[in-house]
């Protein structure tokens, strides 16, 4: 892989064009704008881009101005893109197509007419990037504005569908950062919903401390809740420690139900020691039956089957709330490999509050389990 490097001196531009490759010369082509730059001096590492028509520039003063300089000279349907420093883990940010029995990978930038992206003769690739040190922003432009965030992972195809790509180097992760989060609509149409949602996610990939702080100013009460919820889901699925902390902060502090429920669910996705003893708490104390509810159906999916089975018990038999009771019930079919059914039967044939007994019962009728089918033979019988 071509390492990062500085261009130094006047601002760095050339122009080539790079067209779609043919599966007898895959091995060359999935390479050729890296190999193409290696020849011009060591670059960052470019994506595997076909039908584009690709300009390179280095980022001069600031990343912002430089996107804004494109930004305000382009009218026209482009994209621009870099690359950023990526959070540690495995992250597969692409797009997988079947064909005539052939599994194509690789996403198209713009539609197609066929509604796929241009690889049919393209294979997948023989092997991946794990903990792949960067991946690859684009921002989709026309107009003079930005209408669309994209992510891929470095070993994804992409397809421009002929337009002009702005390739840029140099690009400093904290600037990436403020960027993206410049970027970020305030009003809540469904385009603006999802251009939000795709800068977040784009802000909690990059391994930098500004990454951080970015989701923690919208995660606070004065943001609009959906915002809120999506960067609670990123605080949890991708900053660890920082993530953890910030969420128990949430369940702790936080007066709105939505975003404390949609915490115990982002708090589900990190993999930090202290998030199942913290769902533990929240399923036996937050004030709101959905909360503790929510918690419980984590709990059953994340935690062992010794911790999840005492915290479902509990709940069933001393939460002052049917609603939760019942939803513990639920969260007994959410153990893992049946685990819960013995627990099921034994609500189903002795609990004192009948709608969480016909609650089991319901569930174990679903279940398809041997010993449920046993258990209304014997209540038949």
């Amino acid at each position: 892989m071509i390492k990062r490097a500085q261009r130094s001196g006047a601002r760095a531009r050339w122009n080539h064009e790079v067209r779609a490759p043919r599966c007898a010369r895959h091995a060359a082509a999935a390479w050729l704008t890296l190999l193409i730059t290696a020849g011009l001096g060591a670059q960052p590492a470019q994506p595997r881009l076909q039908n584009a028509k690709l300009e390179t520039r280095a980022v001069q003063g600031s990343l912002d101005a430089t996107f804004k300089g494109i930004l305000g000279s382009q009218s026209a349907a482009a994209w621009i893109a870099y690359a950023a420093p990526m959070i540690p883990g495995e992250r597969q940010m692409c797009c997988w197509n079947t064909r005539n029995d052939v599994t194509c990978q690789g996403c198209s930038l713009e539609p197609t007419p066929t509604g796929t992206p241009a690889f049919p003769n393209q294979p997948a690739a023989a092997v991946r990037l794990e903990g792949a040190p960067e991946f690859f922003v684009f921002f989709r432009v026309e107009g003079n504005q930005v209408g669309k965030i994209r992510t891929f992972s470095m070993d994804c195809n992409i397809d421009a569908g002929g337009l002009q790509v702005f390739w840029l180097t140099g690009v400093n992760a904290a600037q990436s950062v403020a960027l993206l989060e410049s970027l970020m609509p305030t009003t809540d149409f469904r385009e603006d919903r999802r251009m939000v949602d795709n800068a977040l996610s784009a802000i909690a990939l990059h391994k930098d401390p500004a990454a951080d702080a970015a989701l923690d100013r919208n995660v606070v009460a004065s943001k609009p809740e959906q915002v809120r919820r999506q960067a609670a889901f990123w605080l949890g699925n991708a900053r660890g420690q920082h993530g953890y902390q910030t969420l128990t902060r949430l369940l702790r502090e936080d007066a709105s139900e939505a975003v404390r429920e949609h915490a115990v669910s982002a708090l589900a996705q990190s993999k930090e020691p202290g998030a199942i003893s913290t769902m533990l708490t929240v399923a036996r104390d937050d004030k709101s039956a959905k909360v503790r509810g929510q918690a419980l159906f984590w709990l059953a999916q994340r935690a062992e089957a010794r911790i999840s089975e005492d915290a479902i018990r509990r709940a069933i038999e001393q939460d002052p709330e049917t609603q939760v009771k019942k939803r513990a019930v639920f969260a007994l079919t959410q153990i893992p490999h049946g685990e819960g059914v013995p627990m099921l039967i034994e609500v189903a044939r002795g609990h004192k509050n009948d709608a969480v007994r016909k609650e089991a019962m319901q569930w174990l009728g679903r279940s398809k389990d041997s010993r449920a089918l046993k258990f209304f033979e014997d209540v038949l019988r």
